[in-house]
């Protein structure tokens, strides 16, 4: 894990400094709120529908218990005792008071901790996947590169003032648990023909107004030019990106206006030019970092309390098939603690449940965890022979319901209850949806499913990539709930179909409903998941089972 040096702590500690005089001067009157507003926005704070909220960066979705207890103290002092996690891999508080937040930003720099970027028209927080540095199946943990794309991304002089906001996601796996083909930047390494490990690299993907699955520029870059070529986009993009329409200044839509071979000449030109100035040094500097991110000293144990365990107790077996993933050690597993509990708001924490997550990790996973995208707690590095002791005291807080990557396991943006450009409520939706489906007690029977929620067009519920995603909006003052269909936010990306005319806010949950039992009937066995279902049958069943008959009918003529 990342140990700040004494230039990063110097660096923090001083944009602190320089934003609590902002505070001070917005208070007294000195500065207004537009004067205050990109002042704010450079250090993360936001105004909301209710209060100001604050975005904290977690890098690449990295913590240690220090971390999490910090996390957990700032819920308690300054907000109501809880946090939200993000699809970006932050972390956010809804309710601070103005003249709280530099004392914020003093204590998270305690820790190693800071709001910088986290909005803005700048390069945002660089994400990853949440298994990295644990994974069986990745070439190499990428979080050491993500951790070099985050320095030179920092107030890089060319870059803070972007046509529009910019991300990064980068994963070391064949199996993209990152979504790096809906960023403006995906990195997915891989191996060329000789074995060397590199990286494509993808740009012009986002989601929003305007959903698009990025583009290959480069099937293989290797790592000592990943920086210059990163560096090399983005400059082509400051120079093309749109300025005279915010809702076309994403280079997604740069991508798409020029076409992928101009911006790829473009960018290799750049690239050529800019290359030679890069002597080696970044490369020094991330052996430097990845000295910092070598894998625990992993222990040997049997597992005769894990088999006994799997074997008697049928609630710690559906757990451990539910929320557990290959490690790449042996004996050990990959833990996934879900936020999910039906009918709770998804991606919530408690101050109480992260001091028990912090004390859980320090005990029984090497002082690591990892914020998901998908709004869960990743306990990366945990022996079996200590998952028994680990479930009962999950399951004692209300951590250990057996539903990752299920129909209850439902991304969710605030919506209409917090943020000011919402058009719809998406927490209560998801809460209903996850009880409904306990309710029907054909969760595990559905199995493998990916609903994703947003409450306006901005996406940040990931809905188009979601296997059943669903979009609130206004409709004449009344909340209107569109469905889409075959959305995949993996290495086989795809934007979802919508299916129809939309579902009221009583509608929509049986509407959902009506979708899983129409899988349930049409799937082959219980092996075929719903996206392969869909992908096999068409829109036409669910069309059906929908809106009726008739629809379903002109689907299939379709």
């Amino acid at each position: 894990m990342y140990t700040y040096n004494e230039f990063d702590e110097a660096f923090v500690r001083s944009r602190v400094a320089q934003f609590r005089g902002q505070v001070e001067r917005r208070l007294d009157g000195s500065l207004t709120e537009e004067e205050f507003r990109p002042l704010r926005l450079m250090n993360g704070l936001y105004l909301q529908l209710h209060a100001y909220m604050l975005r904290v960066a977690i890098p690449y979705g990295t913590l240690d218990s220090a971390k999490l207890r910090q996390l957990a103290y700032l819920a308690d002092t300054y907000d109501k005792g809880y946090g939200h996690f993000t699809t970006r891999q932050n972390i956010q508080y809804n309710w601070p008071k103005l003249d709280d937040v530099p004392d914020m930003l003093d204590a998270l720099a305690d820790v190693g901790m800071h709001a910088i970027q986290t909005s803005g028209n700048t390069i945002r927080n660089v994400t990853s996947d949440h298994f990295a540095g644990a994974a069986a199946d990745e070439i190499a943990d990428p979080r050491p590169v993500a951790e070099l794309l985050r320095q030179w991304s920092t107030d890089h002089p060319e870059f803070q003032f972007l046509p529009r906001k910019f991300k990064i996601a980068i994963t070391g796996s064949p199996t993209d648990r990152a979504v790096t083909k809906a960023h403006d930047i995906g990195l997915r390494m891989v191996r060329n023909d000789a074995g060397e490990a590199g990286f494509e690299v993808i740009v012009g993907g986002g989601l929003g107004r305007t959903p698009m699955v990025g583009k290959v520029i480069r099937d293989f870059l290797p790592q000592a030019d990943l920086l210059p070529y990163c560096e090399a986009i983005v400059s082509v993009y400051n120079l093309l990106g749109r300025r005279d329409n915010k809702y076309k200044a994403r280079i997604k839509i740069t991508v798409h206006e020029n076409g992928l071979d101009k911006i790829r000449d473009l960018v290799e030109a750049r690239f050529a030019e800019i290359r030679p100035a890069f002597s080696g040094i970044d490369q020094e500097h991330l052996a430097a970092i990845e000295a910092q991110f070598a894998a625990p000293a992993f222990k040997q144990a049997d597992t005769e309390a894990f088999d006994k365990a799997y074997d008697t107790d049928p609630v710690f077996r559906s757990w451990v098939d539910t929320n557990l993933t290959a490690h790449k050690a042996e004996g050990y597993a990959i833990v996934t603690v879900s936020l999910k509990a039906h009918g709770e708001t998804p991606g919530d924490a408690t101050s109480a449940q992260m001091r028990l997550l912090a004390d859980l990790a320090a005990k029984y996973a090497h002082d690591e965890l990892r914020i998901s995208h998908e709004q869960n707690v990743v306990l990366p590095h945990v022996h079996k022979s200590d998952l028994p002791a680990l479930h009962a005291a999950l399951r004692g807080a209300g951590l250990g319901t057996a539903n990752v990557g299920l129909a209850s396991d439902i991304i969710a943006c605030p919506g209409m209850d917090y943020c000011a450009l919402a058009t719809a409520r998406s927490i209560p939706v998801a809460q209903k949806i996850a009880e409904r489906v306990d309710a029907l007690k054909i969760e595990h029977e559905v199995g493998a499913l990916k609903i994703k929620i947003s409450g306006c067009i901005n996406a940040c519920g990931h809905h188009h990539v979601g296997h059943i995603g669903i979009l609130g909006l206004d409709r004449a003052g009344v909340e209107n709930y569109q469905i889409t269909l075959g959305g995949d936010g993996t290495e086989t990306a795809a934007i979802g179909t919508r299916t129809g005319p939309g579902f009221a806010y009583d509608e929509i949950v049986p509407a959902i409903e009506r979708l899983l039992l129409a899988y349930l009937e049409e799937r082959l066995s219980a092996e075929e998941t719903f996206l392969e279902t869909y992908r096999r049958v068409g829109m036409a069943p669910f069309k059906t089972a929908l809106y009726g008959e008739e629809q379903g009918s002109r689907a299939r003529a379709a």
